[in-house]
């Protein structure tokens, strides 16, 4: 079987397996996405409210009903889907009346919530963008369903087209894909919301860092790198300013490294650096240029429960408290379940394999922890702000088992193995 069947096979696998779960993903944040993208498929307000909250509805019930099914005391009990969306429709249209007839009627956003938080989704375009013509094709339901299908499942194939351009073998590479699809960073690139386009934008810089550190098509690399960290802008700017921060400074360690031990940067290194430090720079200029909402009003967003409450005089010294009692537990929390340290300690080892690329994979996944560290909420579904570090084990874990799959293959082809590609010194690194 081709390569290609093989990957179209999984994903194919992948996509079945979602029919599982058509409707239920959502999250309160899912509505101010999709009535973003319905408002640009030509949908006014209150169409865009009514299919908004219709969706989100059936979603609530849906959750209520599964769980009534298998509650020891109540599974006999009537349905309770009809009540909950009833329920749950009064509810939304009482918030949204209220602000429209208050006037909170500009943007593309539904006013769901107060015109402060909802500014934080007008200026992240990229999503709905990606959203709009899967809901205008196959309407509200499928249509999220397929999009998240379909970002998912691009991925998967970029975590292959990252370890393949490392010269990894087939199956490794599609150990990879199958990572990515099957661990947590999968599960949460399928909600509506912006993480799974975030994730597969930022495996598409990775790509571009492999293609140009293989000394492979290096300047389409840089595009590939340079054009993801654009994209990304769109669809939520601190993320293209963490990780334009982070391949900066990847490149710059390595370069540090490679001068204490008497050698140049190399070409390679150093233009990721570069491409690295202008996106990191063109999303701050950009970010001030178009208004977008500071870090100090993501922290007042934070502090304030949505700015419900009054904004707070000290937000900094209360957000460093906070920071530290959260990763106090957060690390108790992962202590007592430690899967998720166990992958991250995996992905280590297999990134050492790869010095070089291993330092922009390490960079890459530290986006994650700057994400979450931005939002020190424990109560946040699934720690997705988390999960760009999933990345590290997804890419980490196929290059660690190479070793193991190449004596397994050298018995069969009666041949010794040839070098590792993670021993030449191409010039472009």
């Amino acid at each position: 079987m081709r390569p290609r069947t093989r990957v179209l096979l999984l994903a194919a696998v992948f996509a079945l397996l979602q029919l599982a779960n058509v409707t239920g993903r959502d999250t309160p944040d899912s509505k101010n996405y999709l009535s973003y993208a319905l408002s640009l498929t030509g949908a006014d307000k209150r169409e865009a409210a009514s299919a908004t909250i219709d969706y989100f509805c059936a979603g609530r019930a849906t959750i209520a009903h599964r769980g009534q099914n298998v509650d020891v005391v109540r599974f006999h009990a009537p349905d309770p889907a009809p009540r909950v969306v009833r329920e749950c429709r009064e509810r939304e249209w009482r918030q949204v009346e209220a602000r429209l007839r208050a006037g909170q009627t500009g943007g593309h956003t539904v006013p769901f919530m107060p015109e402060r938080f909802m500014r934080i989704f007008e200026v992240r375009p990229g999503y709905p963008l990606f959203l709009a013509p899967f809901v205008g094709l196959f309407g509200v339901t499928w249509g999220v369903w397929a999009a998240g299908v379909v970002v998912t499942c691009a991925g998967g194939v970029l975590a292959f087209l990252v370890l393949r351009a490392l010269a990894v073998s087939v199956p490794l590479a599609l150990t990879g894909q199958a990572l990515f699809l099957f661990l947590p960073c999968g599960t949460t690139a399928m909600r509506p919301m912006a993480e799974g386009l975030l994730l597969a934008l930022t495996l598409a810089a990775l790509w571009g860092c492999a293609l140009v550190l293989e000394g492979r098509r290096a300047r389409t690399g840089l595009a590939l790198a340079g054009g993801a960290l654009l994209a990304l802008f769109t669809v939520k700017h601190s993320q293209a300013l963490f990780l334009g921060l982070c391949l900066a400074g990847a490149g710059g360690v390595i370069a540090v490294w490679r001068r204490w031990r008497g050698r140049g940067p190399g070409r390679g290194v150093a233009a990721l650096a570069a491409t690295g430090c202008a996106g990191a720079l063109g999303a701050v200029l950009l970010a001030r240029l178009l208004d977008h909402p500071s870090m100090s009003e993501s922290v007042q967003d934070l502090l304030t429960d949505h700015f419900a409450r009054p904004d707070r005089e000290r937000p900094w010294a209360e957000f460093f408290q906070l920071q530290g009692n959260f990763w106090t537990e957060w690390l108790r929390r992962q202590l007592w379940e430690p899967v998720f340290v166990a992958f991250l300690a995996a992905g280590v080892m297999g990134a050492r394999r790869r010095p070089v690329f291993g330092a922009f994979l390490v960079a890459a996944a530290a986006t994650g922890v700057l994400n979450q560290a931005g939002h020190p909420d424990i109560n946040i579904w699934g720690e997705r702000l988390i999960t760009a570090a999933w990345l590290l084990p997804v890419l980490g874990v196929p290059l660690l088992l190479e070793p193991l799959a190449r004596r397994a293959t050298v018995p069969a082809q009666g041949a010794r193995p040839t070098a590792a590609p993670d021993h030449q010194d191409h010039s472009m690194r």
